[in-house]
């Protein structure tokens, strides 16, 4: 298969995933509000004209042009104020913010007809409210442990595995760009400990070994000291003693890789591993998905410097940061590259291509699971948060004695969904055209 196609598949595979990553989202939602019965009115995939639609007893289930998202609606979403007739707009609302307010109330009754009021929304109890809301989330979270699941632990993925592949005869200087040893070159420690190409590493200084990584930290410690090394060689096991030098090696930048200009002295042994297809035991899945929920949440934390960066990038002549924010345009090139890429270990391409493509829908659900639980509308989080504000008001009121004062008002935080919305719609379309014009690029 020729590169281009390569690289068309893996585009439309990811346009794929993130169309059924968000409706499976708004099924989330979908399944509970019926289980309460709340009366959902619509299930829609994307935005703009509707390309197809079919009712289904009391709910339109469609798609439309712009698959960039999803929703689904429900009937009374936003509670009237007190002494309010469902959907009636108060003629004293004449403040601009207030009116958006109360349109948004009108708005969540169009569609309650006669003894439908208590299948609205904000009637049901807080729990379940929650569970609403929280349900797209959810989806989304299980989507990734189960992605990351089926990337890493049952197709696996590229790694560094401690098998020896090339052995160095010595120790190079720090900072040299020789390739060949010297005479005044010392020998290396793992050729002198007799270490071999194909030897299997299974404990170093009487600690087992897992993985290269582990390995290699314990070589970096072990500088100056006689170690035991276990290794399997041809099917037997041999017992093997080695000493790593202290050596002066570069100190790498953990986000970047990258030299940051200073030294430090790290033992060295000489033993380079091998690559092979590394699989994840399935316990460590949500670890990973943790550590990647984890940096996602960095990102937003920090959106607007990151924004400023993107900005900085796609109107000057910033570089681009890999790990920053991007657009659908910039996943759907992401995911051209990736399948279009050569695989690593020769053999099973297709599985290494399918386990890139997975990897990356698993890091979008991620990403969806992050942004939807933002604390403000129009994200599922501002539900919620308005959905906990009303048990802690409520709590206090009973403590003070005084009555119930009845659902929180989400609908008064709408200026604020307005503005959050134009803030998202001004953030797509710069990342749209950073992604167009200086887009991030596997390295």
């Amino acid at each position: 298969m020729s590169e281009v196609l390569l690289w068309v598949v893996g585009v439309l595979a990811a346009a794929a995933g993130v169309a059924l990553s968000i409706a499976l989202h708004e099924v989330g939602h979908l399944l509970p509000a019926k289980r309460f019965g709340v009366k959902v009115t619509q299930y829609m995939v994307g935005f703009g004209p509707t390309l197809f639609s079919r009712r289904r007893g009391e709910t339109e289930y469609g798609l439309k042009a712009v698959p960039l998202g999803g929703y689904v609606r429900m009937i009374g979403m936003f509670p009237p104020q007190p002494g309010d007739a469902p959907g009636r707009v108060r003629a004293s609302s004449t403040g601009r913010w207030a009116l958006m307010a109360e349109e948004a109330r009108q708005a969540s009754f169009v569609e309650v007809g006669p003894g439908e009021e208590r299948r609205t929304f904000y009637r049901l109890p807080v729990a379940q409210r929650i569970v609403i809301m929280f349900g797209g989330p959810f989806v989304n979270l299980v989507l990734a442990l189960l992605l990351t699941a089926v990337a890493s632990s049952a197709i696996g993925t590229p790694g560094l595995v401690p098998t020896v592949s090339a052995v160095s005869q010595c120790v190079l200087p720090a900072g040299t760009t020789a390739t060949e040893c010297g005479p005044g070159d010392p020998p290396a420690p793992g050729a002198a400990a007799g270490l071999r190409p194909g030897d299997v590493v299974l404990s170093f200084a009487g600690e087992p070994v897992s993985g290269w990584e582990q390995l290699s930290d314990a070589i970096r410690t072990s500088g100056g000291r006689t170690v035991p090394v276990l290794v399997e060689r041809d099917g037997r096991r041999v017992e093997l003693s080695a000493t790593p030098v202290l050596t002066q090696r570069a100190v790498l930048d953990e986000r970047t890789g990258e030299a940051t200009g200073q030294v430090e002295e790290v033992g060295f042994l000489g033993v380079s591993p091998s690559v092979a297809v590394v699989r994840t035991p399935l316990s460590q899945v949500p670890a990973v998905v943790a550590e990647q929920v984890e940096g996602v949440a960095g990102i937003v934390l920090r959106l607007p410097q990151r924004l400023v960066d993107v900005a900085q990038a796609a109107f000057g002549s910033e570089a681009r940061d890999p790990n920053g924010p991007i657009g659908v345009v910039g996943i759907g090139r992401l995911a051209g590259e990736l399948n279009a890429r050569p695989a690593i270990i020769p053999g099973d391409e297709l599985a290494e291509r399918t386990s890139r493509l997975v990897s990356l829908l698993a890091g979008l659900n991620v990403a969806l699971f992050v942004f939807n639980l933002i604390p403000l509308l129009p994200f599922d989080g501002g539900h919620i948060a308005g959905a906990l504000w009303e048990v802690v008001k409520k709590a206090l009121f009973r403590l003070r004695g005084r009555p119930d004062p009845g659902p929180v008002d989400v609908a008064k935080a709408m200026p604020l969904a307005y503005g959050v919305s134009l803030v998202l719609i001004g953030m797509s379309a710069l990342l749209l055209y950073a992604d167009i014009v200086r887009p991030v690029t596997l390295g």
